[in-house]
């Protein structure tokens, strides 16, 4: 009696494979592409320019943080977890792109993400207790906000979940998200970083929490955080007045100059706060894995959050590039519409 399998095998003809050279060929050729590109090219495809991306590489070479294996280097290592996070890509199109095995792209993943994570403890960093450069140089900004450090506010990241878990992933956004609290200096920077929360939770509620956490967000005595006006004022955090002109629109595209103190301030709060929006613009401009539907696990797309603010953190230590002069500078609009030319008589 014939076995069922060896009939099921005869069945097919047998594939005899031939020699890789031709795909290493391509492998190789896409490579020295990436790595001999220009700045502009550069960004485009790694989202950085080349001058960061090979720092970042020897810094992970140095520390051990990621090895060099026979066949993948550390270069191709970091070129593969960009092209996915910068681009939304999945393996098995970043298969086609580098002839690696979607196993091997997704272990690759892994260990790239963690060597990131190693990088938090010096990149997610605290906002320095002196006066920052922004303020301390702005008549309209100094002396009033001398003792601000930074502004607060959460942002929506887009996630896939169980289906056990939509109803609360899913806010006022009409889509599942993570709710992310973040912290950011008037550099842009990220200073803290907290996600995992649902879309549906509310904002001060996040912060409660993150204020309460040993490790959480740690506001120095005599400092404090700008904040929109969803937050109740507190120690270390400060809104602007409610029921008080405060948004864009009302004071720009309205054309109304302050009328009082209070809009006044307002106004020049909005100013200093709107850093963090531009943040949150740049971060998602540069990674789309933030900005369109993931396909990783939920805990995977919690761990990315952290590692993309990290990965622009770096970048930022570098210097601005054209990602981030994309994002509209909120102080060159405000000039242009001369909405503060004369505001003093507020």
């Amino acid at each position: 009696m014939v076995h069922k399998r060896a009939v099921r095998h005869a069945a097919f003809p047998r594939v005899t494979y031939g020699p890789m050279l031709q795909r290493d060929h391509e492998r190789i050729a896409n490579l020295n592409n990436i790595y001999n590109c220009n700045n502009v090219e550069a960004i485009q495809m790694l989202r950085m320019r080349r001058a960061p991306f090979y720092a970042l590489v020897k810094t992970f070479r140095e520390r051990g943080l990621l090895t060099d294996s026979i066949h993948t280097s550390i270069e191709e290592q970091v070129a593969m977890f960009l092209h996915v996070v910068g681009h939304n890509q999945r393996f098995r199109v970043i298969h086609n792109t580098f002839r690696r095995s979607t196993e091997i792209i997704s272990r690759y993943f892994q260990q790239e993400l963690y060597a990131i994570w190693e990088l938090r403890g010096e990149m997610i960093k605290p906002a320095s207790m002196n006066t920052p450069t922004k303020i301390k140089n702005s008549y309209r900004w100094f002396p009033y906000f001398k003792d601000c450090i930074g502004a607060i506010d959460g942002t929506h990241v887009t996630a896939k979940v169980p289906r056990s878990m939509y109803v609360a992933f899913r806010g006022r956004k009409h889509y599942t998200s993570q709710n992310v609290l973040a912290a950011v200096d008037f550099d842009m920077r990220f200073t803290y970083v907290l996600s995992r929360w649902e879309g549906s939770t509310h904002d001060a509620s996040i912060l409660d929490d993150s204020l309460l956490r040993p490790d959480g967000l740690q506001i120095p005595d005599g400092k404090f955080y700008l904040r929109d006006v969803g937050y109740a004022c507190q120690p270390g955090i400060l809104p602007p007045f409610r029921k008080t002109r405060y948004h864009l629109n009302e004071f720009f595209y309205a054309k109304h100059r302050p009328l009082n103190a209070r809009e006044l301030f307002n106004l020049r709060h909005l100013s200093l706060r709107v850093t963090i929006e531009r943040a949150f613009a740049a971060l998602k401009n540069r990674f789309k894995a933030l900005d369109q539907k993931p396909f990783h696990t939920f805990d995977t797309q919690v761990k990315l959050v952290l590692a993309c603010c990290i990965v622009h953190n770096w970048i930022l230590g570098w210097g601005e590039d054209e990602l981030f002069e994309e994002v509209v500078s909120f102080d060159e609009v405000e000039t242009g519409h001369g909405v503060e030319a004369g505001d003093n008589d507020a």
